[in-house]
């Protein structure tokens, strides 16, 4: 059998990765104890990407962006970058605006079914809201 520091190497299948064992191996790599292949051989497990997966995924260290140095954007990264955020806003203005028109055609449709309904049963669905006081009524009330 193969050995890996004295621990013997088990071969997994994929349904034997439980959530503690996934993060498990996430904080044994984050804390420098194993690099990502040294954990893959070490536990036996099968996917090139699996670990980077779960580091990026469980981890709570940027794996994406290894290095620490941010680079400035040019100013046509950010006119690019401030284009697609126009075009999505734009995209999702125009969703919204569709879904407002739809619900005003349902509002429409709802109170002419409301309509037929009163004047087919004789009965009135709608409840009958109390007129809006005068204003001299209600300076009246303040004055008292």
């Amino acid at each position: 059998m193969n050995e890996y520091n004295g621990a013997e190497y088990v071969k997994r299948t994929q349904r034997d990765y439980s959530y503690t064992f996934k993060l498990n191996v996430v904080r044994e790599i984050e804390s420098g104890a194993l690099s990502m292949n040294a954990a893959q051989r070490k536990y036996g497990i099968q996917g090139n990407a699996t670990v980077s997966t779960w580091l990026r995924k469980y981890g709570s260290l940027d794996w994406e962006n290894k290095s620490q140095l941010t680079l400035a954007k040019s100013p046509e990264q950010k006119l690019l970058e401030l284009e697609q955020k126009v075009r999505l806003l734009e995209k999702q203005k125009k969703e919204l605006e569709n879904r407002v028109e739809r619900s005003d055609k349902k509002v429409i449709l709802f109170d002419m079914m409301i309509d037929i309904a009163e004047e087919e049963f004789k009965i009135p669905i709608r409840k009958k809201s109390l007129p809006e006081q005068s204003i001299d009524s209600k300076s009246k009330k303040k004055s008292h």
